[in-house]
């Protein structure tokens, strides 16, 4: 029997069959593969838990009656999970090694003090960098491939379920994190493929979500003085997108903002100003190479 490293891998999926099981496949052929996989499929879509079940009975797939968005199906896939590595996909991201849980292991090991890992994230027609031996401060991240430790993930409270989650997701779990005094931290060594073009998210609804999101992180965790800068940051998003084309959903992720804010007050917890300048500066990348067998 192939080799297993103490890891979860956790996948969250919602009716894109033949992507999840691609993805599960390619996670199962790691050499070693994690110890654990778990699949969360949201909104009780019932043919996707079905054939996943089907193509790997030996996984265990968490289901939820009503729509939770990814954040959510992760808060749930993490506090199932049995190990304290947790490796995080999409329903169509994958490693692009097949070491690729070894290394996260070695990473963690090198870096106890940090509480994400982001890898590499390569999507279509875009050409895949090497692997190198670097690291970085980040303060940033994409859950279709980065690793977290599980305890740190609960200690902030995981993610904000949200059906859209963009312009939410990442960003108000990562300031959270260095609000804490959490070190994060991104590598070229560990490469994902995220098998999309990105086109989605041309669309009027993920275009309205995005909008509603931006004010809902600032309202929620940026500290009073730096709301005038949420506030930009949601102009130039307005902007932006009149001027990429993509007009449709702007009015109505505008409009649906009051609501949005409204419904999630109870969450409030905003971050020091130090935390914010702290993010700032973080923003551009300075790798350094590092050797995964040192002692920290």
């Amino acid at each position: 029997m192939r080799s297993t490293v103490p890891v979860t891998a956790i996948v969250t999926a919602y009716d894109r069959i033949g992507q999840v099981l691609e993805t599960l496949g390619r996670i199962q052929s790691c050499i070693p593969r994690p110890d654990e996989i778990l699949v969360h499929v949201d909104a009780n879509k019932k043919h996707c838990t079905k054939a996943v079940c089907a193509a790997f009975p030996h996984l265990r797939v968490i289901t939820s009656e009503n729509a939770i968005g990814p954040g959510g199906g992760r808060n749930r896939l993490v506090a199932a999970a049995r190990h304290e590595i947790i490796a995080s996909f999409d329903d169509d991201s994958y490693p692009l090694d097949l070491d690729y849980f070894s290394r996260v292991c070695r990473l963690l090991e090198r870096f106890p003090d940090a509480a994400l890992v982001a890898a590499n994230i390569f999507h279509r027609d875009e050409s895949i960098t090497d692997d190198k031996q670097e690291i970085s401060l980040t303060a940033s991240f994409g859950s279709g491939g980065v690793v977290f430790r599980r305890s740190d993930f609960i200690e902030v409270g995981g993610f904000v379920p949200l059906v859209v989650a963009y312009g939410m997701e990442e960003e108000d779990l990562s300031i959270r994190l260095l609000d804490r005094g959490h070190t994060m931290l991104a590598t070229p060594w560990l490469r994902v493929f995220h098998d999309t073009d990105l086109g989605h998210h041309k669309s009027a609804r993920l275009t309205a979500g995005t909008i509603a999101n931006i004010a809902l992180l600032a309202m929620l965790r940026y500290p009073f003085r730096y709301w005038p800068y949420g506030a930009l940051q949601l102009a130039n998003r307005v902007v932006w997108c009149v001027c990429v084309g993509r007009r449709a959903g702007v009015l109505s992720g505008l409009a649906a903002i009051p609501a949005h804010i409204s419904g999630h007050m109870r969450l409030r917890e905003p971050v020091s100003t130090e935390t914010m300048r702290r993010k700032r500066a973080l923003r551009v990348l300075v790798f350094k190479p590092f050797s995964p067998c040192a002692s920290e």
